[in-house]
């Protein structure tokens, strides 16, 4: 690690917590890949190196990658894939606890709207493209992005499902198929896009600061020569 990121570390109280949440994530991993590997469970020893790569990716791609992302939703996303896939799909949490599929899908709703708030107002500020979009509009967009994403994620569960025979849909009383599951996940999808969207319309109209902006400020601080 160099000196000047060691230093960004230590003044960012963020850095070093998403420093030390990934290293946790990665030792369980590394632990349960070797159980996998060694009792020959091919395709689950497949999803945790494919759950590993994707929460080292960015600590590893970090200094390489031309746009910087905060620390904060840097740490939210590898969380929600450490509960979703590892701990939802690898430990049968969404089989264990009914509100597990609820609570993550609420949450991805979440985290792509604010992913969408961040992508508009990167275009709405940047130097290559002169727009100036109104806090409605930006809502909007923030808003269906996140219901399209959810949407085509429900299409890889579907892929995975018909392709490797998994359960990534699941089963419901009375609906085998897993539409009924489907189904709720976009509903709970939307709902958590429609109150991130509403939370940043509301500070954006009446120019209060919000997680949002604290983000969206880290992003500028961290991508100054994307914006005028």
């Amino acid at each position: 690690m160099t000196a000047k990121k060691s230093d960004h570390l230590e003044r960012d109280p963020a850095a070093r917590v998403h420093r030390i949440v990934a290293i946790v994530m990665v030792v369980v991993l590394t632990l349960e890949l070797a159980v996998a590997i060694w009792e020959a469970q091919w395709l689950t020893a497949v999803l945790i190196a494919t759950i590993a790569t994707l929460i080292l990716g960015p600590a590893v791609l970090g200094d390489r990658l031309s746009v910087k992302i905060p620390y904060e939703f840097q740490l939210a996303t590898q969380l929600f894939v450490f509960a979703a896939l590892f701990l939802g799909e690898v430990q049968s949490y969404y089989d264990r606890f009914w509100w597990w599929d609820i609570v993550l899908h609420t949450a991805s709703g979440l985290l792509l709207g604010i992913l969408g708030f961040l992508l508009v107002y990167v275009l709405n500020e940047s130097r290559r493209i002169d727009i100036s979009m109104r806090p409605r509009f930006v809502a909007l967009f923030a808003f269906l992005f996140a219901v399209a994403s959810g949407a085509v994620w429900e299409i890889f569960e579907f892929t995975m499902d018909r392709t490797f025979s998994m359960q990534m849909q699941k089963p419901m009383l009375g609906d085998p198929s897993g539409l009924t599951d489907t189904m709720w996940d976009l509903i709970v999808d939307t709902l958590g896009a429609l109150l991130v969207s509403l939370m940043g319309w509301h500070h954006m109209r009446r120019k209060k600061p919000s997680f949002i902006d604290t983000w969206i400020g880290k992003f500028i601080a961290h991508n100054p020569a994307m914006f005028r």
